[in-house]
């Protein structure tokens, strides 16, 4: 775990603040911290099961970031838009949370099976617990990067946009979607086009939730009259 947490250490001090992944990465860091904390004091009944399960969904999101171009599709979204002027940083850690959560965790789930030599089952214990800790801090990264009361203009456009996202089912998902892959590990080549199209899903939840929040509506010109084609001038 310790070596996961200095990679994640080392990118919050090489990225710009404002940078999409690295607001990513400063909640993920608080969480991976979280989760370290818990496992060395008892928080988890099978602590190598734990930490095993979190170092390897922790490596996923780090592969995916420090690629050069051979991010998975869920993670490209936030790759392609992390200085986007017009998204704000509560979006760029939702996505992020997205394609971790919703797809990252399957297959860390079922890379964690194969290297234990153990059933899902097992691990679905310490898949709550962590998705406890992943729940419990979602209600504090709203609040801490939702824009304040003198932006509401921008507020209620994204209060609607993040308001058709939710942590609970995505982990249900990534829980019934690493059961499936166990089930298909036999059959490799079905389960490698479901683990595509899960990835597509997910880069598509992610392009959804990067969706540009303008800070001034854009309004048509005062003389503008308008035509199938869209607003024109007058005169």
């Amino acid at each position: 775990m310790e070596a996961v947490l200095a990679r994640m250490r080392a990118l919050d001090e090489r990225l710009p603040a404002q940078d999409g992944v690295a607001v990513f990465n400063r909640v993920y860091l608080t969480v991976t911290q979280t989760l370290h904390h818990r496992i060395g004091h008892g928080g988890f009944p099978a602590p190598r099961r734990a930490e095993t399960l979190s170092v390897r969904f922790a490596e996923r999101y780090l592969r995916a970031v420090e690629t050069d171009g051979r991010a998975p599709a869920c993670w490209r979204p936030l790759l392609q838009a992390r200085r986007h002027p017009g998204v704000r940083p509560l979006q760029y850690a939702l996505a992020g949370i997205n394609a971790h959560i919703g797809h990252d965790l399957a297959l860390a789930v079922v890379s964690t099976c194969r290297h234990l030599g153990c059933e899902p089952a097992a691990l679905e214990a310490d898949f709550d617990r962590v998705g406890d800790t992943l729940v419990s801090l979602e209600e504090r990264i709203r609040e801490e990067l939702m824009p304040g009361p003198d932006l509401l203009e921008v507020a209620d456009p994204l209060t609607h946009l993040l308001g058709s996202w939710s942590l609970e089912r995505a982990r249900a998902g990534a829980w019934s979607a690493a059961r499936l892959l166990w089930a298909l590990r036999r059959a490799p080549e079905l389960a490698e086009e479901f683990a595509e199209s899960l990835d597509a899903g997910v880069g598509l939840v992610g392009r959804c939730l990067l969706t540009p929040i303008l800070t001034t509506p854009s309004r048509p010109p005062a003389n503008a009259v308008r035509s199938p084609a869209g607003w024109s001038p007058v005169g």
